[in-house]
């Protein structure tokens, strides 16, 4: 009779105890959800951990050129998939892209030299350049985005078993394109020439040239 008796005391203390254990582990959840204690951390959070290699130097390119002006574009890119046989919801996708990007205009002078300079009397000097070139766009990736995305429900399922990380990349080569496009025929190389002559006459004019004519060949 008494070691029953000191088995229930036994099983109550032990329940009494857990019960406490419960109590304050709630209590603590509690606390963590109210933020009133920041450093427990929500369980239910995502994670992301970045783990990357260090840099590698790949080449290094001697620069002989005026970077004369810059032009900043953003472009749409609406690229639609789908197979000619099959509604769009079963096999296709649609990506609405913004692309940033900026090119860069430049005048090359490592051309500068002999014939290229003439001085004449009179403190007068003309300098012949080629014509202003363009950079290749590059995409600022911290602004371009997908604004929105479709895909059938084939599409999905094969892009989730096929677990390809360069699935946007078509979407990133059309913008590119098309920024490259649109800075062809923007006035960004006649701005870059502008600012070279003006850069070029400011300098020698300050050296005691009166006259200073630049031509672009």
């Amino acid at each position: 009779m008494t070691e029953i008796w000191r088995s229930g005391r036994l099983m109550s203390r032990a329940l009494v105890v857990l019960g406490a254990v419960v109590a304050v582990a709630a209590l603590l959840l509690v606390l963590s959800v109210v933020r009133l204690l920041p450093q427990l951390r929500n369980p239910f959070t995502t994670h992301t951990t970045v783990r990357a290699e260090p840099p590698v130097l790949k080449s290094i390119t001697a620069l002989s050129r005026y970077e004369a002006a810059s032009g900043t574009f953003q472009v749409v890119v609406d690229m639609s998939r789908q197979i000619s046989f099959l509604p769009s919801f079963i096999a296709g996708s649609q990506t609405l892209f913004i692309g940033d990007g900026t090119v860069i205009a430049y005048v090359n002078f490592s051309g500068l030299k002999g014939s290229a300079i003439t001085v004449s009397t009179g403190n007068s000097v003309t300098i012949r350049l080629s014509k202003a070139q363009l950079e290749p766009a590059v995409l600022n990736v911290s602004q371009s985005y997908v604004f929105a995305e479709q895909q059938g429900l084939a599409s999905r399922i094969a892009t989730f078993f096929a677990g390809n990380p360069n699935s946007q990349q078509a979407v990133y080569i059309a913008a590119d394109q098309r920024i490259n496009a649109a800075a062809r025929v923007s006035p960004l190389r006649a701005d870059a020439e502008h600012n070279t002559t003006a850069m070029l006459d400011s300098m020698l004019t300050s050296l005691g040239y009166r006259h200073v004519t630049v031509r672009y060949a």
